[in-house]
This record gives C-alpha cells, sequence and structure tokens, in this order.
C-alpha cells in the first residue's frame, strides 16, 4: 500500500486551520446585546462579566490598532452593542476587575483595539476619540488564562 504524505499533509494543515479558526474571537457572534446612544452611554453603563476564556489572542489572525500582548477570551464576544449618536463624543471602554483583565474590542470598521493596564490595578481601558456609529463587540479576558468577576464600563465625553 502507497502513502499519499502530500494528501495527508494538506489534509492536516485543513484541520488545524479550522480548529484555529474556531478558537479565536469570533465578531460574527453576538454576545450580550444591546443599543446605547452616544447619550445613553454621557452616563456611565456598567455590565457584569465573567473575564477570561482559553484562546489566547497572540495567536489569532487579529491585526489590533492599539497595544498588543496575551490575553485570552473566549470566541464569542461578551457583548455587542449597536451604537448610534457617536458623532461628537469619545467612548471610554474599561474594566475594574478582581485579577489581571484585558479588553479587546471590535469595531463596526472592523477594527481591532487591545489593551491589558492602562485602567490602573491591573485592569484593562481603551479610549475611542471618533467611535462610529453601528457595532462595537467587546471580549473581556484575562492576561494569564484565569477567569474572576470584573464589570465592564462603557462612558462617552
Amino acid at each position: 500500500m502507497i502513502l499519499n504524505w502530500t494528501g495527508i499533509l494538506f489534509a492536516s494543515a485543513l484541520s488545524l486551520g479550522a480548529t484555529a479558526a474556531v478558537s479565536c474571537p469570533d465578531f460574527r457572534k453576538s454576545g450580550d446585546t444591546y443599543k446605547l446612544s452616544g447619550q445613553d452611554m454621557y452616563n456611565e453603563k456598567l455590565f457584569k462579566v465573567q473575564a477570561g476564556g482559553k484562546y489566547d489572542i497572540r495567536y489569532c489572525d487579529i491585526h489590533l490598532q492599539s497595544d498588543t500582548g496575551r490575553g485570552f477570551v473566549t470566541s464569542r464576544p461578551d457583548f455587542t452593542v449597536q451604537t448610534s449618536g457617536m458623532g461628537n463624543y469619545s467612548l471610554v471602554v474599561s474594566v475594574v476587575s478582581e485579577c489581571d483583565s484585558v479588553v479587546l474590542v471590535n469595531t463596526g470598521a472592523a477594527n481591532w483595539y487591545y489593551d491589558d493596564d492602562d485602567n490602573g490595578n491591573l485592569d484593562a481601558r481603551i479610549t475611542l476619540t471618533r467611535p462610529s456609529n453601528g457595532w462595537l463587540d467587546i471580549w473581556v479576558g484575562t492576561q494569564d488564562g484565569a477567569t474572576c468577576d470584573a464589570i465592564l464600563s462603557l462612558e462617552t465625553f
């Protein structure tokens, strides 16, 4: 019996590629969904969340527009927010947690943003200075793969 190594290697590569795609943040999925305007978020909105996940974003095909680093998140976003009336606002996405949190944001323009410690006390914070109207997907993860209780804050200025 003659083995076709090329075919076996190709099939293995396809299998690994499919696994990698499943194990990364996927903006095509939805998290807890909210509709918020810039004016709504002028009064800080707080959301409880379990920070963490098993997928390390360093190994995903994400082109970050901000900091880079390690972070473990789930495949599905924790939150999906449809925004409107954002024209005159900056949006601050921040986390307060019981562990070393990270935050990952995908905007409707397909831009990815990441932060680890800009909120102080090992917590994450991203400021979008010109947020557009549309969808935001937000993942609240951890730097080391652990899980912990956290609070996500969305606030405009």
